[in-house]
């Protein structure tokens, strides 16, 4: 492993065993990532579950009809009832004086008591599991997801190392330190994709005419619908690095990216369309920083442009000296 992860230079000149060597040992190390982060997700996987059903549950509303808690509600109140009626017998059996009424009335009380203790607390939905089997591979399944978005950052890494030596010294300049960025980037997509695009996301979806449907939000299809959507928000934030590979590499200009932003509108559109969440309020909270970040990444390119015309004049005006070979 060590011996095929060495550092690969532009001037090396690999055979294709070689590259497919390093390849091999890259993917190996994705996959150890891949494999360690969903042990750790699995060992903690109680904590990543309510991390994923925190924006469900702090997106309700109070009048979401949802049968589960309908239900529960409605057994609350009727412990509220029987508490305050054991009460009231209680008091009553202390002003008789009949040893029989006061034995019926102790334990109508002892009864109500016990019918309010069996009543089951309100709390905030949660994902529905169908099945025997379910909830462990529900379980199993977010594991990986999760496990999944906390190497992809690795993976991204890995990724650019790979290509890195097909560029020249002076390509690296600029692609050593936007590799360096993707992971950050990718954190920073997912991290604004969870306080921001899914909570209101779920919000919209979930208390949508509520009036005529039951509510109940099963496991799979939500921490998929979740996951996905982070995921996809970590790799969105990856659009300027692809920008400006496109544009150093000279596939096309940075006054043609600028000049075509209708193009860039349509094409994020269609991409938010793709994704996870083909709702109005998903589609607006994804395509707002894509677009941000595609002018972020223009306003970028055009100052590394800047930067090589500058290195370029300086060239031309100091050229090197012109050495003659004498007899």
């Amino acid at each position: 492993m060590a011996t095929t992860l060495r550092s690969v230079g532009h001037e090396d000149r690999l055979s294709l065993i070689e590259h497919l060597t390093e390849l091999r040992a890259r993917i190996v190390v994705c996959l150890v990532a891949f494999i360690a982060c969903t042990a750790v997700c699995m060992w903690q996987n109680q904590r990543v579950l309510d991390i994923l059903n925190d924006p469900l549950t702090s997106t309700q509303k109070a009048s979401t009809k949802d049968p589960i808690q309908a239900g529960t509600l409605y057994d609350q109140l009727l412990a509220r009832y029987t508490k305050q009626s054991s009460a009231m017998f209680r008091r009553q059996a202390a002003l008789t004086v009949d040893p029989q009424l006061k034995t019926m009335l102790n334990s109508l009380a002892a009864s109500g008591d016990r019918l309010a203790a069996a009543a089951p607390e309100v709390r905030a939905r949660r994902p529905v599991t169908l099945g025997v089997s379910e909830p462990f591979m529900q379980t199993l399944k977010v594991s990986a997801y999760a496990g999944l978005l906390l190497s992809l950052p690795l993976i991204l890494y890995e990724l650019y190392a790979f290509v890195l030596p097909a560029f020249s010294p002076r390509e690296k300049q600029v692609a050593l330190p936007a590799m360096l960025a993707v992971p950050f980037l990718f954190i920073t997509g997912v991290v604004f994709g969870y306080f921001t695009v899914v909570p209101r996301a779920i919000y919209f979806l979930q208390n949508f005419n509520t009036d005529a449907f039951d509510v109940l939000v099963q496991a799979q299809p939500y921490y998929k619908f979740v996951l996905m959507l982070l995921i996809a928000m970590g790799l969105l934030f990856q659009i300027p690095i692809g920008i400006i590979a496109i544009t150093r590499v000279g596939i096309v200009t940075t006054s043609q990216l600028a000049h075509n932003r209708r193009y860039a509108i349509l094409g994020i559109a269609v991409v938010a369309m793709l994704l996870p969440g083909q709702d109005p309020i998903t589609m607006g909270m994804m395509m707002a920083p894509m677009y941000v970040l595609f002018e972020a990444s223009i306003l970028f390119s055009w100052l590394l442009d800047r930067r090589a015309a500058r290195a370029a004049s300086k060239d031309l005006e100091s050229p090197e000296p012109v050495t003659t070979d004498q007899d």
